[in-house]
């Protein structure tokens, strides 16, 4: 395969490929499966950068021409789609969107993931636990959990709740495999195809997904440094009746800005006016020194289904989650999950209740928050330095939002991040519509590695040279 690239056309090089692939294959008419190049291939081959090949196989995938599969490769799709077909392929969309942060190159820094680095986690306590756990009862490695969850976790929990300010008793509580489970638990129950859901935007990109496989109509509400766009947020109301609208209240997923109290109250009020409810997604609140306000403390669990986790902080493999829901919806949470998933992993769910009765996974996020906290003030202050756009600064999590100086096209970024072995996550999979977009998510726990710092320093020379060069120009046209 042979494409055609202008690297000096306005057109960026990613959308050259997209064009490109996407008439080779209508063109050629390929047999459905034919494999297409790697991305490591595409980008030699083309003398692009990997990032850009990313991104262009996204957009394919997004168009429904091309199909992922992990470890394999990328595929013509089975039924490309007509011309005058409205494609709407949300499963490749979400499972591939961040593929590249997987596979495009093992020993590239994924600086704009979702989890924190291998050498951040603490095993010594989780080992332990691990032990007790195998030592104590044959049952809790082999058998299964009850389907609403261990009574003692969920009386943990119940306590961990009440320090929020959230007034809740252990009957109110589920146990999932994690919050991406609570989420397809609740998408399950609560909406059925043609419903209205608001989501902020940029937001979580799996739930989109989610949300699109039930056949749900996706409408993205701005997310501010504070909150929703409540402003937006009523003009979108007066056009749509939602069922559902979804909010990180902590250090936001990608922005990391958290819910204050007044746009809090105000989304409650709203939420009461026009009748839906809301899901509050706080798998964060571990990683935060003095507690906000949280929309299930002010509403007391009646319009608002709570999400938390344990699955950032602990491990990524050890997938423990919880919804803290009204009593009215307790046993249907629970019907759906034993039909799903019989229930959560005992095993994982004892080790938890073991590191929260001993206390160690309290000190364990103390030392998190204190460390993700001290990451992200340098690497804000890195930022700056570098003329990059913070979207908010948070005091704390994992994420900033970002933006790189006008002077970096989205070519030059993706150059830059291949010369310093960085990936990054494209900023579109970020919005439910997946507008194009020059802020990108990074995550603080991964921006004092050499590389990082190499990427965003080098974009201080970049700028500024390109600035020079402007007013040189300017000097002589003059």
């Amino acid at each position: 395969m042979k494409l055609k690239v202008d690297r000096h056309a306005n057109t960026p090089i990613a959308q050259q490929l997209e064009e490109a692939i996407s008439t080779w294959i209508k063109q050629n008419k390929p047999g459905n499966g034919s494999r297409l190049p790697s991305i490591r291939d595409l980008a030699a081959t083309h003398h692009v950068s990997r990032n850009a090949a990313i991104e262009a196989y996204e957009r394919l995938i997004a168009a429904g021409l091309v199909r992922s599969k992990p470890g394999a490769g990328f595929f013509v799709a089975d039924s490309p789609p007509s011309e005058h077909q409205t494609v709407s392929s949300p499963l490749q969309e979400v499972t591939n969107g961040l593929w590249g942060l997987f596979s495009a190159d093992e020993t590239a820094l994924p600086l704009g993931c979702g989890w924190l680095p291998s050498h951040w986690r603490e095993s010594d306590d989780l080992t332990y636990a691990i032990r007790q756990v195998a030592r104590m009862n044959r049952a809790d490695i082999f058998e299964y959990s009850t389907p609403q969850g261990p009574t003692a976790l969920r009386h943990l929990i119940q306590e961990r709740l009440r320090l929020l300010a959230i007034s809740t008793n252990h009957q109110q509580i589920v146990t999932t495999s994690g919050s991406s489970h609570s989420l397809d638990l609740l998408v399950r129950l609560l909406l059925e195809p043609g419903d209205v859901v608001f989501v902020e935007s940029p937001g979580y990109y799996n739930l989109f997904g989610l949300l699109h496989l039930q056949r749900v109509r996706v409408i993205g509400v701005p997310r501010l440094a504070d909150g929703p766009d409540l402003e937006r947020l009523e003009e979108l109301l007066a056009e749509h009746r939602p069922t559902l609208f979804y909010t990180n209240s902590v250090f936001q997923n990608p922005t990391g800005g958290t819910l204050t109290p007044t746009i809090a109250h105000r989304l409650l009020q709203l939420a009461e006016q026009y009748d839906f409810k809301l899901i509050e997604d706080d798998i964060y609140a571990d990683f935060q020194h003095t507690p906000s306000a949280r929309l299930a403390a002010l509403d007391g669990l009646s319009r608002v289904i709570y999400l938390g986790s344990f699955s950032k902080s602990l491990s990524s493999s050890l997938r423990v989650g919880y919804i803290a829901a009204p009593s009215s919806m307790v046993q249907r949470i629970v019907d759906i999950k034993m039909l799903t998933s019989i229930s959560s992993s005992r095993f994982a769910e004892q080790v938890i209740t073991t590191m929260l009765q001993n206390g160690s996974y309290r000190k364990l996020t103390e030392r998190l928050s204190a460390r993700l906290s001290n990451h992200m003030s340098r690497a804000l202050a890195m930022l700056k330095r570098a003329n990059w756009d913070v979207y908010t600064e948070p005091t704390g999590g994992m994420f900033v939002w970002a933006k790189p100086p006008a002077a970096i096209t989205s070519e030059r970024l993706s150059e830059l991040a291949d010369d310093w072995k960085v990936t990054l996550s494209p900023g579109h999979l970020f919005f439910a519509d997946h507008q194009p977009t020059p802020w990108r998510r990074l995550n603080v726990a991964y921006m004092q590695d050499p590389r990082a710092k190499g990427f965003i320093d080098s974009m201080t020379y970049q700028s500024t040279s390109t600035t020079k060069l402007g007013s040189n120009n300017a000097g002589v046209n003059s």
